[in-house]
């Protein structure tokens, strides 16, 4: 089967495993876990902040950034399609007691106009306007994605105003590998940043959050009493150090590969409409007689597996362990309906 699920199915590589098998470990709950240490060390140097927390999912590490940077009766701004919002089962009220504050965007991407406009003021009946949330790349928009240019003038609303700013930076590396920017100059511009490496970058588990040292050491205690404090964590940490070291730049393959699926749906009779394609999500909407579930049920009896999305709505997302030759076979499939 080619598995168009999701960029969260990947295997590890030969050179992977091989470092899983090769990593130095201890219990990371007490800091003793070198290869947990290098991973943090490495992370929070790439983008120039403090320190960092490996955690197991890029949802726990969105939630812990959300509770440390808010308290109870504040609120969050982001955008509709944000993550936070959709996929993350409402835990910004269960964990840290906040409301949301939803923002239409375009494709998922908000603006500094837009968030200006809605900050509340002080009084007793409101929310206090506490935390801005983006998302790079946002993947309900499409994988679409900002450029600096585009999160700057946020960023300095948000220290003008005096608003926290965190990137949901799952797929941030398929961001990066486009706009060719500086991980250097993307953590300027954010307080925190929570980075997945069990996506497109291939690692089996792991994200982590990146920002101040005092700000860390406050994650560490919100990961603990949410069941997230690991022991021998550096056979996955050793994972993650090997896909920042070895599988960055093959994200632009993967972006590429989901380019050329957007083309070929565009000239299809059964297609409505394909979201612009910036990275490796491919979101389409199909035609009646289609709905996305008998749509996905012919593409599976011809081998491929893909995403609903909507009643009408399908999500292809491309990643290492598809190859050109199964780009080429999932397009003749596609033409074939």
């Amino acid at each position: 089967m080619i598995n168009l699920i999701s960029d969260t199915v990947t295997k590890p590589t030969p050179g992977m495993l091989q470092a899983m098998i090769n990593a130095e470990v201890g219990d990371d709950v007490f800091g003793e876990d070198p290869s947990v240490n290098a991973l943090e060390a490495k992370m929070a140097a790439m983008f120039g902040k403090e320190a960092a927390l490996f955690c197991p999912s890029g949802t726990m590490t969105n939630q812990i950034a959300i509770k440390v940077h808010t308290q109870p009766l504040d609120e969050m701004i982001c955008d509709e399609y944000s993550h936070v919002y959709q996929y993350e089962t409402a835990g910004y009220a269960y964990n840290a007691g906040v409301g949301v504050n939803l923002i239409k965007g375009q494709n998922g991407k908000i603006t500094a106009e837009q968030i200006a406009a809605v900050i509340k003021p002080v009084h007793d009946w409101l929310p206090i306007s506490k935390l801005v949330v983006l998302e790079n790349t946002c993947n309900k928009g499409g994988g679409s994605f900002y450029t600096l240019a585009e999160i700057q003038p946020i960023s300095a609303l948000c220290k003008e105003r005096g608003l926290a700013l965190h990137l949901d930076g799952a797929r941030l590396f398929n961001a990066l590998v486009e706009t060719r920017e500086s991980t250097l100059e993307v953590g300027k511009a954010f307080d925190t940043i929570s980075i997945c490496l069990s996506k497109g970058l291939g690692a089996p588990v792991g994200s982590c959050l990146i920002g101040p040292k005092a700000f860390i050491r406050q994650a560490r205690r919100v990961r603990k009493v949410m069941g997230g404090g690991m022991r021998q964590s550096g056979f996955l940490a050793a994972a993650c150090i090997y896909a920042l070291e070895h599988q960055v730049q093959r994200l632009k393959t993967d972006n590429d590969h989901a380019k050329i699926l957007g083309k070929i749906l565009e000239n299809l009779p059964y297609v409505e409409n394909v979201r612009p394609v910036q990275t490796n999500i491919v979101i389409f909407d199909v035609k009646a007689p289609y709905t996305a579930e008998t749509y996905l049920t012919k593409l599976a009896e011809k081998g491929i597996n893909a995403s609903p999305f909507g009643l009408q709505t399908v999500r292809f997302v491309t990643h290492l362990d598809v190859s050109p030759a199964m780009i080429e076979q999932t397009t003749a499939v596609l033409k074939s309906l």
